[in-house]
């Protein structure tokens, strides 16, 4: 049997610019529309579907990367002045995370208050 997660909507208030602001962090590019969804297909295929909604609340969305695509979508939040953290409760400005020395990562938002977070695994 397989199970895996093929797609997952992500509501925005502009899904186009949504998407390309994801898209451009990791280094991805956006697909073009299918049906009235904005999709950004990851490396293993699970697809987000950007949606138009104007009500809806902040969901968490994590992103496992290889080490030098963290450096490089790291790099790019940076260059952009995004504000990310060292935590998911953003308390902890300007930090990244390292977890238990197996891991770094950093949380950001996007321009709709989803709680993002790149993260990888140090071998």
């Amino acid at each position: 049997m397989t199970v895996e997660l093929n797609h997952t909507i992500v509501p925005a208030r502009d899904p186009q610019a949504s998407a390309r602001f994801l898209a451009g962090i990791l280094g991805l590019e956006v697909d073009p529309p299918a049906s009235h969804f904005i999709p950004v297909t990851l490396t293993n295929q699970v697809t987000l579907d950007y949606d138009q909604a104007d009500d809806f609340g902040s969901h968490h969305y994590a992103f496992l990367l290889g080490q030098e695509e963290f450096d490089a979508a790291f790099a790019r939040i940076k260059q952009g002045g995004i504000t990310y953290y060292a935590d998911p409760a953003c308390r902890q400005a300007g930090q990244i995370y390292h977890g238990k020395g197996d891991r770094r990562g950093a949380y950001f938002r996007d321009p709709d208050g989803h709680l993002m977070e790149i993260l990888t695994l140090l071998a």
